[in-house]
């Protein structure tokens, strides 16, 4: 599995996910109205013409899970038993149809979980930027990992 064990994950490991994926329109509608999200700053042109932004927006928890999404491949991937928390969700600038996001991740912290010798909790940093770097997401989030056998 290309995701990492508990034992891989070192407090202040950074690591630049190599995958970016531009936001079309039909994510942002498609998800908003699966989570039957009516915001018309996410499915009104009209409306949203005319608000500080000047077009539609993209769903903020699309952003969050597609950034989460990104880093499945470098850290998650046959690894996560289950994620725990999410905490500190920041979205500092709107994503638009035809934004690249790209994520990044930091390991904050890590400890030997209390009820599963098996396995670890590891909280990290994760962020979510379009390519000229401006940062659309930031977030915390707690996982237990498996260890190695």
């Amino acid at each position: 599995m290309p995701g990492q064990y508990f034992e891989d994950l070192i407090v202040g490991k950074h690591i630049h996910h190599k995958n970016g994926r531009t936001v079309t329109e039909m994510d942002n509608v498609l998800f908003s109205a699966l989570t039957m999200n009516t915001q018309p700053l996410h499915l009104n042109e009209d409306f949203a013409s005319k608000t500080q932004f000047g077009q539609r927006i993209v769903n903020g928890l699309f952003t969050l899970a597609l950034v989460v999404g990104l880093s499945v491949s470098d850290l998650t991937e046959g690894t996560i038993i289950a994620n725990l928390g999410y905490d500190h969700i920041y979205h500092p600038n709107p994503v638009f149809h035809g934004d690249t996001i790209y994520a990044e991740s930091e390991v904050l912290e890590k400890r030997e979980s209390k009820s599963r010798p098996d396995c670890g909790v590891v909280r990290l940093k994760q962020w979510g930027r379009k390519p000229d770097g401006t940062l659309v997401i930031e977030l915390e989030r707690s996982i237990l990992f498996l260890k190695r056998s």
